[in-house]
């Protein structure tokens, strides 16, 4: 009996003694034992950063010249603001900004403050009206009349040009810092002069005075008139370069990457009574242009 007690009592003492190790471990059922490494919860993955560029702006302002004002898309000698490619308001165009805005926003929600003749030396100007209405995006497209002088002798010089579009952006971000700025490439002359030259009626209006450093004696072939013409472009590609490199050093502005320098527009894009500016089926494909560019993620 004595042999059966000291058992039990030994028993009773070492069941007590883990159980009071177990208390002062803290050490429950299921828990690691001690010293065991502890098990860390995954990370949360850290939160998206809000993009610089927003595809779908609720608000559009448009500088530029005739081309953004659709001159002599509609009738002759006149501005055609309702078929603009950047803020007008009819559906067989579907502009920029119906496609963006909507048919109920559009007539509240976008400003057309291009003017018919601009050169790139007004911009600075119609960029400080811009951002005087706080849009969230401002369209530009600028340039042509720079280079469609009555000689080449006359086109804006580059470092000009570059400094009138380098104020404008500046102005811009001195009104409104947040805005995003869509910059069109200025179009390829030397396609237009190619694509009218073979119409009777852009010859004969082209006499008139239209663009003469690029359209004047369009039917010249001679190696001073390609030379002429060669010229014009170069300059226009020079054009392109500075908007380019300007609106690279902008993180909230976006170059076409040439694409309207490079659209292969015909005599189907142009105005049937200047040969020149764009007609209403023009005006959708720039319209196209920059709402694939706008909505690049």
């Amino acid at each position: 009996m004595r042999g059966r007690r000291r058992f039990r009592t030994a028993v009773a003492a070492a069941t007590a003694a883990l159980l009071g190790a177990g208390a002062l471990s803290g050490c429950t059922a299921g828990e690691p034992p001690a010293g065991a490494p502890a098990t860390r919860a995954a990370p949360k993955p850290a939160p998206r950063p809000t993009p610089l560029w927003d595809v779908s702006p609720a608000s559009v302002a448009a500088v530029g010249d005739s081309v953004t004002r659709a001159f002599d898309a509609c009738s002759v000698l006149d501005d055609c603001p309702e078929v603009s490619w950047a803020t007008g308001t009819d559906t067989t165009v579907n502009s920029l900004a119906l496609r963006l805005l909507g048919p109920e926003k559009v007539a509240t929600h976008s400003w057309n403050l291009a003017r018919t003749g601009a050169l790139m030396a007004e911009l600075p100007g119609q960029m400080a009206a811009a951002a005087a209405e706080r849009p969230e995006l401002v369209t530009v497209m600028m340039g042509a009349n720079d280079a469609c002088r009555a000689t080449p002798a006359l086109m804006t010089p580059v470092a000009d040009f570059r400094a009138s579009f380098e104020t404008a952006l500046a102005r811009l971000r001195k009104g409104a810092p947040k805005a995003q700025v869509y910059v069109a490439s200025v179009p390829d002359l030397m396609r237009l002069w190619s694509t009218g030259r073979v119409s009777p009626v852009g010859r004969e209006v082209w006499k008139l005075g239209i663009c003469g450093a690029m359209l004047a004696d369009a039917e010249d072939l001679s190696t001073a008139a390609d030379r002429r013409r060669t010229g014009v472009r170069d300059r226009v590609v020079a054009y392109n370069r500075v908007l380019s490199e300007v609106c690279a050093k902008d993180e909230r502005c976006r170059y076409d990457g040439g694409a309207v320098f490079g659209f292969r527009f015909d005599g189907g894009q142009l105005s049937p009574w200047d040969w020149f500016h764009p007609s209403r089926d023009g005006q959708a494909r720039l319209a196209e242009l920059a709402y694939r560019r706008i909505t690049e993620e």
